[in-house]
């Protein structure tokens, strides 16, 4: 997907409608700082105002994500080709976000041991209110850490199950009551309803 193609597709389209930046930006809600971005190749828009912008700018989700007009007889490959990109491109952050998670866990969980450590050392130096402030920053880094860690985990990507093969996403609640090994965790297939140690996986199609 070419940001800057698209940005400037963007802005074509945008003078031909003969909005400003600031114009466009407040019809939509936004910033005209987001709509130079967009511009620029910097960003794209927001999936909960592409539609919007579409109809103001007089084109199609499609033609947008392409970044050119599309005459009919091309429009299916296209549209075919933009799904393609869009879904590799969610796969890419998917899997952004699950090494994040790992990375997190490489730092905190160390930081947070060390911090127990030190807070019994004060504590037995008699500097109690020391001691258990930094017991507390501990133990609450560890359940911010749990709770982001469950979020990523229940928002990046899909389960897969053992038994039937199915992808899916389960509710956050199953997520948080799992058992869980790494990644994988003890879930009911919505498809098959067999339990089973469901794998984390990023694509939603195997292969």
């Amino acid at each position: 997907m070419d940001q800057e193609k698209i940005g400037k597709f963007i802005a074509s389209c945008r003078k031909e409608k003969g909005f400003t930046q600031a114009t466009l930006a407040e019809k939509l809600g936004i910033t005209d700082r987001a709509v130079s971005k967009w511009e620029t190749g910097k960003s794209l828009p927001d999936a909960s105002i592409m539609m919007e912008l579409c109809e103001l700018i007089g084109t199609n989700v499609n033609e947008l994500l392409t970044g050119e007009r599309i005459a009919l007889d091309e429009y299916t490959k296209k549209a075919e080709q933009s799904l393609i990109e869009m879904q590799a491109k969610a796969e890419k952050a998917d899997r952004n976000l699950l090494r994040m998670e790992i990375v997190m866990g490489i730092i905190i969980i160390p930081l947070c041991i060390i911090l127990t450590k030190i807070s019994e050392i004060f504590i037995n130096q008699g500097d109690a209110l020391t001691g258990y402030a930094l017991l507390v920053i501990s133990y609450v880094a560890i359940v911010l850490f749990g709770i982001m860690g469950m979020k990523i985990e229940h928002d990046a990507g899909y389960y897969e199950c053992p038994n039937c093969g199915e992808r899916y996403v389960p509710s956050m609640l199953a997520v948080l009551l799992a058992i869980h090994v790494g990644t994988a965790r003890r879930l009911k297939c919505p498809y098959c309803e067999k339990r089973g140690f469901h794998k984390k996986v990023v694509s939603k199609k195997k292969g």
